[in-house]
Parts: structure tokens; C-alpha cells; sequence
């Protein structure tokens, strides 16, 4: 008789990944954070639009929101083109510190 060693298990060939009901542990978890940074996201862009339209005192547009000024520019204009591109700035590092964390967590456990 040879020494052989005993047959390796195979892995699960089974790589599918759904995005509305993952796998529980690290990427459910993933998954839970870019849904919270996705709708914060749509929140404040396209909230504060919908706030526009709400608030516009003439068929123009006119409202406190744009006689507003703040550093210099309406308040509208600074929202949609300063405030809104640091705010994707700061869910992506939001977003990489999140999956950092869970990335550690999940190692510790092995």
C-alpha cells in the first residue's frame, strides 16, 4: 500500500452575490452600509431639489432658498455645486473607514 493523503474537499463553486438579500456576516453587513450611504446620498441630492420646488414663491423659481447667500454665491448654488460634491467625497471615505472596520472584525474572527 502507498501513504496518500485523504482527498481534499472540494469548495463551494457557488459565487453568487445578490445585493438584496446577501449572505449574513461581513457581506450583509457591506451591503447594510451602502444601502444607509446610497439613500443619504439621494436624501440630500435630490431632496434638496424637491425642496426647491416646494418652497418657490413664483413660476420662476423665487424663493428664500435662492435670494439666500452664503460665501458669496445663493444658497442653491452653493448646495448643488460645492456642498453636494464634498458630501460624495466624505461618503466615500465614510465608506472605505466602514468597510476597514469590518474588514478587521471579520479577520480577527478567523
Amino acid at each position: 500500500m502507498t501513504d496518500t493523503p485523504p482527498p481534499r474537499p472540494t469548495p463551494n463553486p457557488d459565487y453568487r452575490v445578490n445585493f438584496f438579500r446577501p449572505r449574513p456576516g461581513y457581506l450583509r453587513q457591506k451591503v447594510r452600509y451602502t444601502w444607509v450611504l446610497l439613500i443619504s446620498w439621494a436624501f440630500f441630492t435630490l431632496g434638496f431639489q424637491f425642496l426647491l420646488l416646494l418652497t418657490q414663491d413664483t413660476p420662476e423659481g423665487d424663493s428664500l432658498i435662492t435670494e439666500t447667500i452664503l460665501f458669496g454665491f445663493p444658497l442653491h448654488y452653493w448646495f448643488s455645486g460645492q456642498f453636494l460634491i464634498v458630501w460624495f467625497i466624505l461618503l466615500c471615505c465614510l465608506f472605505n473607514l466602514f468597510v476597514d472596520h469590518l474588514t478587521r472584525i471579520h479577520r480577527q474572527r478567523r
